[in-house]
């Protein structure tokens, strides 16, 4: 097909015969209508039309558009660029002037709209936020502490013997549906004016997370406008409207031991009456025993490694009695205090075994039936643990108490303060014990059997140190 002339004026038939030839990059078909107007075409068959003019004493070109425009489209805007050319103006700057301003009026417009959005974000909201962000500096015990806390309540309970009843909605539940911008002094020293007179306990603990949520909210540039400069929850009202925390006293006296051994060896399963024994020996906290793998215990060194929540973890003594106890569990996965896949009893027949239990004066056996756990690991062994309590006449006492009752007991030995205190997991107090004093494992033993030993003998319990331990058995879930 022979190439169409250069300068045409153009229309539908010719601006579709006309191609490029293969030995060029792109050709031009001028109009002659419209001087400045050109079809562009390339090797590949597009087409476009094009403007070009001189502006300067240099040549400028500016696409116009695709074939989706008509000729006389393209014409009239050939013309309109023409106009400008001729008084001086460079259409490729008026462009690039009416992007840079819808740009701006976009832009202003999201500020506008993230700044709306912003303002309507709820404590709930950014509190899901915060304690994602945190969750990998945080302690297991410490995320659950923040998702209690702010739960909204109204589910069936889980507790056994619970039938029908709801839960209770958290101590920061009636904060989280309101805006943040919205949370400031007064509503929280209201706030904690309700919650002191219910439950001021757990209302000191959900008032601590909350102020160090709020500190963080000042810090963060997306949340910084919309909490005040001072932070809100630290005021004297709030803090005085919650009370102070009592000093705890519920411990296991010299006297008592006797009576609490016994009645917690009458726990049928092994391990939830294992559990709070080697929580009185140890002196460890309950998540850290809580936490244990059977890779944590060195039958060899006579050692167990726990999670601290200073250190991270450290390393205690495994004393004969406490390898004893562990020799008996079952070994189901990898965590020491497994659960089993137990069916939980019915109401009824709980009723019915502690009734009989009662009569025999023996401690019911309920708290030992477990259900199967999502972690593999039983849940906090406090049911039990108070039901043999109040069989041995010691109503009151926790699980924590017996943190604290180990190192109460300790006194009648005159241990050092340093080796109860290392092997607590309690920061040192002092720089020489903090910089200077290296106790290894085999010199906190020493101490540490002294202690077991003087316990046992108080409790009545013939045990035989030397006494090679069981191994611990494997047991089919």
């Amino acid at each position: 097909m022979k190439h169409a002339p250069n300068r045409v004026r153009l229309t539908s038939g010719r601006v579709a015969d006309f191609t490029c030839p293969a030995d060029k990059t792109q050709a031009f078909l001028w109009d002659t209508e419209t001087p400045t107007l050109a079809l562009r075409v390339t090797p590949t068959g597009r087409k476009t039309y094009v403007f070009e003019s001189r502006l300067n004493g240099a040549t400028i070109r500016i696409n116009i558009g695709t074939l989706a425009a008509t000729i006389e489209q393209a014409r009239t805007k050939a013309r309109e660029l023409t106009v400008m050319v001729d008084s001086g103006i460079d259409p490729r700057q008026v462009e690039l002037d009416r992007q840079a301003a819808f740009a701006e009026k976009n832009a202003a417009a999201c500020a506008a709209s993230i700044a709306t959005q912003a303002q309507a974000l709820t404590v709930g909201e950014v509190w899901q936020v915060y304690i994602e962000e945190r969750r990998p500096l945080w302690g297991d015990l410490h995320y659950r502490d923040h998702i209690d806390k702010a739960k909204a309540g109204g589910l069936q309970s889980g507790r056994r013997g619970g039938g029908k009843q709801l839960t209770k909605p958290g101590p920061l539940a009636s904060l989280m549906p309101l805006a943040l911008k919205d949370l400031d002094q007064a509503t929280i020293e209201a706030w904690a004016a309700n919650e002191g007179k219910t439950r001021p306990t757990s209302a000191r603990l959900a008032w601590r997370l909350l102020t160090v949520f709020l500190t963080w909210c000042a810090e963060q540039p997306a949340y910084a406008s919309l909490v005040a400069t001072r932070n809100p929850a630290k005021t004297k009202k709030a803090r005085e409207a919650l009370g102070k925390a009592g000093v705890k006293r519920d411990v296991l006296q010299k006297g008592q031991l006797k009576a609490w051994f016994a009645a917690i060896q009458q726990l049928q399963n092994p391990v939830i009456s294992a559990c709070p024994q080697i929580l009185l020996l140890t002196g460890a906290r309950l998540n850290e025993v809580m936490g244990m793998r059977w890779e944590d215990i060195n039958t060899k060194w006579k050692g167990i490694s726990i999670n601290d929540k200073v250190d991270g973890r450290r390393e205690i003594p495994l004393t004969p009695y406490v390898e004893h106890l562990l020799s008996a569990l079952p070994r189901r996965n990898e965590w020491v205090f497994s659960s089993a896949r137990v069916l939980k009893m019915d109401d009824h027949n709980i009723h019915r075994r502690e009734t009989k239990a009662t009569k025999r004066g023996t401690i019911a056996p309920v708290g030992e039936v477990l259900e199967t756990s999502e972690t593999g690991r039983i849940a906090e062994p406090n049911t039990a643990h108070t039901r043999a309590c109040r069989a041995a006449g010691l109503e009151g006492l926790t699980l924590h108490g017996l943190r604290r009752s180990f190192k109460s007991l300790t006194e009648w030995l005159e241990v050092p303060v340093g080796v109860v205190a290392q092997i607590q997991g309690h920061k040192p107090s002092a720089t020489a014990e903090k910089h200077y004093t290296v106790r290894p494992l085999e010199l906190l033993a020493m101490h540490h059997n002294k202690i077991e030993a003087w316990i046992l003998a108080q409790a009545g319990i013939v045990f035989d140190a030397e006494a090679k331990p069981r191994k611990p058995r494997a047991v089919a879930i």
